[in-house]
């Protein structure tokens, strides 16, 4: 077996075919199966061979990735809370100051059900696995961003698919700097979280989010 060839195709339909596939109007039942299989595949891969490894580095910098995630999260802070308060002023802090409970559970189920398998196979199992792919860095970043955001296509909401990507160039660069896993889970979490907590959720159609 060719590898580059058959890594190249594996890209292909993991990563492209399958993502823009969920947008064609067949079976969701048919849909739901080709999506398990394709992630017990990559399970598969993870666990079972030897050139994809979740890596967790001892020697983390916290203190540098502290700074840099604060200098991030306050211009986003600043732009979504402007974003929110345009849109629609009273979703401006709605959930959290009306539905606590409920903003609680989406941050927990959010952060554990979604970040982490989402950065487990969009930063380690992809960079990981397909770097050699690309000889250039900033190319792979902005393919991996791109990818990220078909991911979430099947949402058909724009304003995800423009937040997806660029919240795909972030956590790409901080992958890529890092290595860490644990790392790019924290900021994804931290950003994603964010959103709902601002008055985005229902914007971004996301379930037990609607306006108060």
């Amino acid at each position: 077996m060719h590898l580059p060839k058959y890594l190249a195709t594996e890209f292909f339909v993991l990563f492209i075919a399958l993502p823009l596939s969920l947008l064609l109007p067949y079976d969701f039942r048919i849909k739901g199966a080709s999506v398990l299989v394709a992630f017990i595949y990559l399970l598969f891969v993870m666990f079972k061979r030897t050139d994809v490894r979740l890596k967790l580095h001892k020697e983390i910098d916290w203190q540098a990735f502290g700074k840099t995630t604060v200098i991030k999260f306050f211009g986003i802070a600043v732009v979504t809370t402007l974003y929110v308060y345009v849109m629609d002023a009273s979703a401006l802090f709605c959930v959290p100051l009306n539905k606590p409970d409920v903003w609680i559970t989406i941050l927990f189920v959010y952060t554990f059900l979604s970040v982490w398998p989402q950065e487990v196979i969009y930063r380690t199992f992809f960079f990981e696995r397909y770097a050699f792919l690309f000889s250039n860095k900033k190319i792979f970043i902005f393919v991996n961003a791109i990818v990220f955001c078909l991911a979430h296509l099947f949402l058909r909401n724009t304003l995800v698919t423009v937040l997806t990507f660029i919240g795909g160039l972030l956590f790409a660069y901080t992958y890529t700097q890092t290595k860490s896993t644990t790392l790019v889970s924290i900021e994804h979490a931290v950003y994603g979280n964010w959103l709902f907590t601002v008055g985005m959720g229902e914007m971004l159609a996301f379930p037990g989010m609607e306006a108060c």
